[in-house]
């Protein structure tokens, strides 16, 4: 979460809290009701997805403050403070949680490394052949465009992409990959399936691209190669 970002957000969200403590609901009988209650439940699922914890009293307190244009209780300078000492905390929650990703990748890419049928590469990329195909077929180089599918997880086994649940196999020149799917894919022929287990420096590494996919995450992937495309 990127506080800093979000506090104009949270200022402007918190007139929907205004009415925090009120017993009786706010009446919404015409446009002007029903369009200010319309902007703050936009307002507000922006807040739901924002982990801070937050002083419902206290955020109708400052908007009764602003709206009577009385006396602000505490300063300017100690509000930012305090979104500081907020950022400050969800970046050490964070940074734990992604050493906890690290650990526990560490430990499953150590036990994968001893089952049977799992070989790993030069660079720690590990990887399994589940589908082989025998006698000569083309294998693809860095600067070849590849046709897959490929059905992706984290280790605990939360699917996070699947062009197999998506029923369409996608299309990407190989360099421009994470790198282990440009070392996985190059080992592979065309019409072979294979399981590769990534590193998270082979993956995404500590800036992970989406929410699903932790930081410091090592990466599963079933790929089946279909083509070279020319």
């Amino acid at each position: 979460m990127n506080l800093m970002k979000s506090v104009p957000v949270i200022l402007l969200g918190t007139l929907i809290l205004a009415g925090c403590g009120q017993e009786e609901k706010v009446k919404l009988e015409n446009h002007i009701d029903q369009a200010s209650y319309g902007v703050g439940l936009n307002i507000g699922r922006q807040l739901s997805q924002e982990d801070v914890e937050m002083n419902a009293d206290a955020v109708a307190a400052g908007i009764k403050d602003a709206l009577a244009k009385a006396e602000q209780q505490v300063s300017d300078e100690d509000i930012q403070a305090a979104f500081e000492k907020i950022r400050e905390d969800q970046m050490r929650k964070q940074e734990a949680l992604n050493d906890a990703a690290a650990k526990a990748s560490e430990d499953f890419l150590a036990e994968n490394a001893k089952k049977d049928g799992v070989q790993v590469t030069d660079s720690g990329l590990q990887y399994e052949v589940l589908t082989a195909v025998e006698g000569d077929a083309p294998k693809p180089t860095a600067a070849d465009t590849v046709k897959v599918h490929y059905h992706g997880t984290l280790i605990d086994g939360t699917v996070f992409d699947s062009s197999v649940e998506r029923g369409e196999p996608i299309e990407f020149p190989l360099g421009n990959v994470i790198p282990g799917w440009t070392e996985g894919v190059q080992l592979m022929k065309v019409g072979e399936k294979f399981k590769f287990t990534i590193p998270a420096e082979l993956a995404y590494g500590a800036r992970s691209p989406s929410p699903k996919i932790p930081a410091n995450s090592a990466l599963v992937f079933e790929v089946e190669l279909l083509d070279i495309v020319k």
